[in-house]
């Protein structure tokens, strides 16, 4: 084993613009043999690009990467991991009709016995109960992340990267975990660990680092900080509002006296647990978290895409729960994606096309009314001002902010009792940004129950009339109107509560 101090990985002031937008601002940081760097930092930190960029996967704007005191030009991914960088991914990225064995053992170049030995002594060192011939489709989510580890262990990395490899494991597997990395850095491997877990990052990092928009806030060795310390990096600076920022909303009183229009009762699914609240007409519930809290998987179970474990969906007091998508729209819910490149838009087809498939999927009928298919277009194009030069322009060819407005235009084309809204400004201007907070606040005064599901702590603060947090699968704040602050928010997000804090 080198010495410990001798370098890794050392990142000098890398940064990285996307379409004029500013992500990483000049990174600096060093890893030496033996280190767990945790890496935290809030949604749209820049955390993954500065990931991508060790992995070759991107391409910085200037700035140097030195892999063992030697200065590296990564050009494609290969490279990093023929420098013996690997990825451990929070998504988990199997082929599906292989079996674990195979998905493990691919792309490694060794005597193929010896390997099913090694992987097989790993696992039994692990702990960890998996059959190495079961098909990667029938794995849980949990053990296809285990599938994952298990390929960065068997590469023996030199610099191992873990992004949230803790969210979908149970108590004793993430215990299995920790005991491993322990015994990686005692052999002088290092380590990049990214999570939320504030509590992962004392139990098992050397050092810490904290990002917040693109900028290292806090770098240092764990032992000189303090719980609260690392959550003071991660709150934004306070900035005085001047003339660029967005009009307020009106405030408008919601009436907390007549029934809900929406209601979950101990509501269960993939990613999230026991959720209770009620929505009521007009009301604008803001739902903050960070990535893998399980906010998105609440909102595309609610609607049908994924299944239901176990508790009750009612809209207007009826049972709605476990409907098919197509059923839920007809009852009275639409939903906003957080990705709409992914799953929002259909850039092949029209604005006229995307704008009413909703409306077609809620009124079925043998024949197309392209009439009222224009007229809503007309509406909605008119309304929220979406610059078009013709109903039949391809969705693709709009911009972000107006893609993000047809695809609201969508949602209410339904006319819904309630409408999820999953980062709904997530990737658009200032200008736009307040045209869709105008929108919002139309149908809050229109009635329409809001979901509003954000990263964005101040939009939350803004349009809020109540505000929960969703912290590992649960709910663990709510927030009255008067409570409702980005610190608290913040701070609620990553697990702590001002009881905590005493």
């Amino acid at each position: 084993m080198k010495n410990k101090d001798y370098s890794l990985l050392e990142i000098v002031d890398i940064k990285k613009s996307f379409i004029g937008n500013s992500v990483l601002k000049g990174i600096n940081l060093k890893l030496n043999q033996g280190e767990c760097l945790a890496l935290i930092g809030g949604n749209g930190a820049g955390k993954s690009t500065l990931v991508k960029i060790i992995m070759s996967i991107y391409k910085p704007d200037s700035g140097q990467i030195f892999v063992n005191n030697r200065k590296i030009t990564f050009s494609n991914p290969s490279e990093s991991l023929n420098n013996s960088i690997y990825l451990v991914p929070q998504e988990p990225m199997l082929f599906p009709n292989m079996s674990l064995k195979e998905n493990v053992l691919i792309g490694i170049n060794k005597n193929k016995n010896d390997l099913v030995q090694k992987l097989e002594n790993l696992i039994k060192s692990l702990g960890w109960k998996l059959d190495l011939d079961r098909e990667a489709k029938t794995l849980t989510i949990a053990e296809q992340q285990l599938v994952e580890i298990l390929r960065g262990l068997l590469r023996e990395a030199n610099i191992l990267i873990l992004d949230e490899p803790t969210s979908a494991l149970t108590f004793d597997e993430v215990n299995s975990l920790f005991k491993i990395i322990k015994d990686l850095k005692a052999k002088g491997i290092g380590l990049i660990y990214i999570t939320h877990r504030l509590n992962e990052v004392f139990e098992i990092a050397t050092d810490v680092a904290i990002m917040r928009d693109g900028v290292i806030t806090i770098n240092g060795k764990v032992e000189n900080f303090s719980h609260e310390m690392l959550v003071e990096g991660l709150l934004p600076e306070n900035k005085e509002c001047d003339n660029s920022c967005e009009e307020h909303i009106e405030s408008m009183e919601v009436n907390y006296d007549q029934p809900p229009v929406f209601k979950l009762d101990k509501f269960s699914g993939y990613g999230f647990e026991d959720i209770n609240l009620e929505i009521y007409p007009g009301e604008i519930l803001g739902i903050a978290g960070v990535v893998g809290a399980g906010r998105t998987e609440l909102a595309t179970t609610i609607f049908g895409l994924d299944k239901v474990r176990k508790g009750k969906v009612y809209l207007e007091g009826k049972d709605i729960t476990s409907l098919p998508t197509a059923k839920v729209i007809q009852a009275g819910i639409n939903y906003i994606p957080e990705d709409r490149f992914q799953n929002g838009i259909f850039g092949i087809t029209n604005v006229r096309n995307n704008l009413t498939s909703a409306y077609i999927k809620k009124h079925p009928s043998i024949f197309t009314h392209i009439s009222d298919e224009e007229n809503i277009t007309e509406k909605y194009v008119k309304d929220f001002r979406v610059k078009v030069t013709s109903q039949e322009q391809l969705m693709s060819s709009l911009s972000g902010g107006n893609q993000q407005k047809v695809i609201i235009g969508r949602g209410l084309s339904t006319n819904p009792k309630l409408l999820i809204l999953d980062e709904p400004t997530r990737g658009i201007d200032a200008g736009v940004r307040g045209d869709v907070y105008k929108i919002i606040n139309y149908l809050k005064k229109t009635g329409v129950a809001i979901m509003l599901i954000s990263s964005d702590m101040e939009e939350i603060v803004e349009l809020s009339d109540r505000a929960m947090t969703i912290f590992q699968g649960r709910v663990n704040r709510v927030f009255s109107k008067e409570e409702v602050n980005g610190d608290s928010l913040m701070k609620a997000s990553f697990g702590v509560d001002s009881a905590d804090e005493s």
